[in-house]
């Protein structure tokens, strides 16, 4: 299912002030993800790899340079339409879970399924949690569960919304190799299954091997 570019920048860059100097985290990144694709962002520590995922999500800036996302110039946008824009087409998955732990499993699918408008939350949430796994887990909050069943939270959340595209920031990067398999395998099923395009961060081997492509950058430039 592979068509056109559901993501593209062009020239993007991304430089800071550290007092004296100006640092350049990213320099000049052109890149196109096509629709229904699995792209792995890859690089040693400090090459720019989540700085770029925060950029092609909009949650960042750049100093120059352009993210077109589903056919919009993002950086055109003020910060609230981004986040609209956002609440409609992204998902996300982060190292960390970022689940909200006064919620349950439950509640914390059902949440942007709630701020998207949509009527059958609970349903919709029930089936997802079921569908990862953790239909014996609904009423749990966060601390209750185990690092691989929280990541399973955080995966039917963002799926939850049915979005074009996922970004996903280290997904297995805080779980044990076995748990890591297992959730790498659970995400592209669910690419398989509803078409989501997906971007990874990773320094997993296995997971970015599984992707159809790789795009390594070096000090901030694509290698």
């Amino acid at each position: 299912m592979i068509n056109k570019p559901i993501l593209w920048t062009d020239a993007l860059t991304k430089q800071v002030n550290t007092g004296d100097e100006q640092l350049t985290i990213l320099r000049n990144i052109t890149l196109e993800v096509n629709a229904g694709e699995a792209v792995a962002i890859v690089g040693a520590s400090g090459s720019g790899k989540s700085t770029l995922l925060g950029l092609l999500a909009g949650l960042d800036t750049p100093t120059s340079g352009k993210v077109h996302l589903d056919g919009t110039d993002i950086f055109t946008l003020d910060e609230d339409s981004r986040a609209a824009l956002r609440g409609k087409i992204l998902g996300f998955v982060f190292q960390s879970f970022q689940l909200l732990p006064a919620l349950t499993a439950l509640e914390n699918v059902m949440l942007p399924l709630e701020l998207s408008g949509v009527n059958s939350a609970e349903s919709t949430a029930r089936k997802l949690l079921q569908r990862v796994g953790l239909e014996q887990r609904l009423q749990h909050y966060p601390k209750q569960l185990s690092g691989g069943e929280q990541q399973r939270v955080a995966i039917a959340r963002a799926f939850a919304t049915d979005p074009k595209l996922l970004l996903a920031d280290e997904p297995t990067g805080n779980l044990d190799s076995t748990t890591g398999k297992q959730i790498i395998e659970l995400m592209f099923e669910l690419n398989r299954e509803l078409g989501t395009t997906l971007v990874l961060v990773t320094h997993d081997e296995h997971l970015s091997q599984r992707c159809s492509r790789q795009i390594r950058l070096v000090d901030g430039m694509l290698a």
